[in-house]
């Protein structure tokens, strides 16, 4: 099958160790099949002009702090980025594109704005995905500050994340330590491209749908859910062959899965038994 340019580009950029892969433009590629006129390294380069305006307000004893609350004021007081609250669930917060052109998006797409801007400072940070939201911290030493990008930047404790992750829930959530792990770049690839699977699963635009999930296996080819969820749209589209395949390897997988016997039922109705 003959995938677009911009997947094309994006299988590449994640086939090379996972330190290697370059976040903004494996991110701009995903964007750059909703919106094929985007020049990537235009917005690359707007990045690099915004750690080049941030280096010459850093003060001479960069303290992570300081240089915390210097990126803070460029990239909310001046250039007014901001979590968008009042249409959170658009898919344009998901596209780098758009986020740099808005100045708005969600945690995970402004924490990704934080990051490479911090990386070209050599000022290093790594995303933290703690459930329910995405947070940032520098790496500096046993210091363990965190960072919300999607909060004007607001820096926190641990015991600011139990409080955080309480209020997105609604109930008390216990903070185990690997809600505060960094994670790995295939990792933050796949959780922006989950929250746009679920968008437009939402809105029961298919071929988006798919041409996410697909992305999604590029990055984890043996997901089973995704080959399930991939199976299905399969199914709902007609196109039998390949959902069965989904469908069996889904089962080959998970063979106690909740859903294993609805799954059954479908590969019965395309004349495959299981």
């Amino acid at each position: 099958m003959d995938f677009p340019l911009a997947r094309q580009r994006f299988y590449q950029e994640i086939h090379q160790p996972d330190e290697e892969i370059n976040l903004a433009r494996a991110a701009l590629y995903l964007a750059q099949e909703e919106y094929p006129d985007l020049d990537v390294e235009e917005y690359l380069n707007a990045l690099d002009t915004m750690a080049s305006e941030i280096t010459e307000r850093l003060p001479q004893e960069a303290y992570p702090l300081r240089t915390i609350k210097t990126i803070n004021q460029y990239l909310y007081e001046d250039l007014k980025f901001h979590g968008n609250t009042d249409d959170y669930y658009d898919p344009d917060n998901s596209y780098l594109n758009q986020v740099i052109d808005r100045r708005a998006g969600i945690p995970i797409t402004l924490s990704l704005v934080y990051l490479e801007v911090a990386r070209r400072l050599g000022f290093p940070m790594v995303g933290v995905g703690m459930p329910g939201h995405f947070l940032i911290r520098p790496v500096v030493g046993e210091m363990q500050i965190f960072v919300d990008p999607f909060r004007q930047g607001e820096v926190m404790f641990a015991e600011d994340c139990q409080q955080r992750l309480s209020e997105i829930y609604g109930r008390p959530i216990e903070l185990r330590p690997e809600f505060l792990e960094p994670v790995t770049a295939r990792y933050f690839l796949a959780r922006m491209l989950n929250n746009l699977k679920a968008i437009y699963l939402t809105r029961s635009d298919i071929p988006r749908s798919l041409a996410t999930i697909e992305r999604i296996l590029l990055l984890f080819p043996d997901s089973p859910t995704d080959q399930r969820d991939r199976g299905l749209l399969y199914y709902q589209t007609g196109r039998w062959t390949e959902a069965s395949q989904d469908l069996e390897d889904y089962l080959l997988q998970t063979p106690d899965a909740q859903d294993a016997v609805v799954v059954q039922e479908l590969l019965r109705r395309m004349g495959r038994e299981v």
